[in-house]
């Protein structure tokens, strides 16, 4: 595995979902504190819909994930134009990260894990593996839900705060708990799931109850198959 892949683990629909989900967060915060929630709500609304393109472009296709996140976040944004309360798009965030973790949890109780549903042709892990992934990043989607009300709740919007000596509106001060700390925690937690994730890795094909090491036991060191350090090799490859 080269060193880039080591220090970044995210392939090029990962990056492009993180650019999708923060992107328009951040143009969002600059707007606002220029112009008023009103043109930071339009910036949201028009970035995410650039960012859908971008999916497009690059992907040549639409992630399912990233497209549902997308469309709701556009439909808070239209109530919070249609109704000057910015309220909708700050409990937009809690009611998705919590409906979204409940759905994870419930595919995990019927056995149908979501995200191996949609990510399975891409990555190649262990039954196992993805039952981890899935129940981690459930937790974390409640995680987010539970801080979110605290800081929508804390900092309402027709109050004016002193953070580090800059008066700040309830909404800025949400906006900016979203860019400067979910926004780096969320990426910190997603490369260190992909890093852990590589112990649950298998080879494309392979039984889904495969070791988590990837050994492979009685493979010929001659003759016309491949050998043991050949075979170990492709295990240590990235799973895409």
């Amino acid at each position: 595995m080269s060193l880039v892949r080591r220090v970044y683990p995210f392939n090029a629909e990962q990056t492009v979902n993180i650019l999708s989900e923060f992107g328009p967060l951040v143009m969002m915060f600059v707007i606002n504190a220029l112009f008023g929630i009103e043109a930071g709500t339009w910036a949201l609304l028009i970035s995410t819909a650039f960012a859908m393109l971008a999916m497009r472009v690059v992907l040549r296709r639409f992630p399912v994930f990233p497209v549902i996140a997308s469309t709701v976040t556009i439909c808070f944004g239209i109530l919070t134009l249609l109704t000057g309360d910015p309220m909708w798009i700050q409990i937009k965030v809690t009611i998705f990260n919590a409906l979204f973790a409940l759905f994870l949890f419930v595919s995990l109780r019927l056995g149908k894990n979501f995200f191996k549903y949609i990510f399975e042709k891409t990555f190649h892990y262990t039954k196992e593996g993805w039952d981890k992934f899935t129940w981690s990043f459930a937790w974390f989607f409640v995680f987010t839900a539970v801080l979110n009300e605290i800081v929508r709740l804390t900092f309402t919007d027709t109050e004016i705060y002193n953070v580090l000596g800059i008066e700040m509106e309830g909404i800025s001060i949400w906006i900016l708990f979203k860019v400067a700390l979910i926004m780096p925690l969320s990426g910190l937690y997603a490369w260190y799931l992909t890093r852990l994730m590589q112990k649950h890795r298998i080879e494309p094909g392979a039984p889904e109850s495969m070791p988590a090491s990837g050994t492979v036991t009685g493979v010929r060191k001659s003759g016309h198959g491949p050998g043991l350090a050949q075979v170990e090799r492709r295990a240590a490859a990235p799973g895409r």
